[in-house]
């Protein structure tokens, strides 16, 4: 596969209990720089680690971005207990060689989508003031941005999901699926 065709569609799928060491390994290469914009901090290797066991919990939904057939960038959307309507926290990190390639756009979108189904209404999202990245990609979904002491907060509408939104929750990316039933033997057509 081309390297074009794999960013446009970086096979962006649901991360399960068996991709916990994919998890760890793509939050133990995030650069210290990319690692603190995603934790809004320094934080050392044993935090990550047991935070990419918190992402596979019943409480989180995390999908991740293969370019590669590695994991590059991933998404998670915790739910924000006891809110009414329903609302959930959304989080996202790309690994420095594979930002600036709309793999974290994909993440976002598929996220958005992952909310509509589970009839959450507000997403919310925290980051560094100076994460340009996560605030271009708020604005760009007409988040409302607030902003206090360092920090942004983002919180957007969710709407009603669309028929093809279901159809991805069912059956993933249709250009995953696609791909898989045009290959035969390892080969493709």
């Amino acid at each position: 596969m081309n390297d074009n065709l794999a960013v446009s569609h970086p096979g962006i799928r649901r991360l399960w209990q068996s991709d916990l060491d994919r998890l760890t390994e793509h939050f133990q290469r995030l650069d210290s720089d990319t690692r603190r914009l995603r934790f809004a901090g320094k934080v050392s290797d044993g935090f990550v680690d047991q935070y990419a066991e918190s992402i596979l919990s019943a409480g989180a939904i995390g999908y991740g971005a293969f370019p590669d057939h590695e994991l590059r960038g991933m998404a998670e959307l915790r739910e924000l207990q006891n809110s009414w309507p329903r609302a959930a926290e959304l989080a996202l990190v790309v690994e420095r060689d594979w930002q600036e390639k709309g793999i974290g756009k994909a993440l976002f979108n598929r996220m958005i989508g992952a909310a509509q189904t589970r009839q959450i209404k507000t997403i919310h999202m925290l980051c560094l003031l100076e994460n340009t990245r996560m605030r271009n990609l708020a604005k760009l979904h007409d988040a409302t941005l607030a902003i206090d002491s360092g920090i942004m907060e983002a919180t957007l509408s969710v709407a009603r999901p669309s028929p093809i939104a279901f159809l991805e929750k069912l059956y993933g990316d249709p250009c995953n699926i696609l791909r898989a039933t045009i290959r035969v033997g390892g080969q493709t057509r």
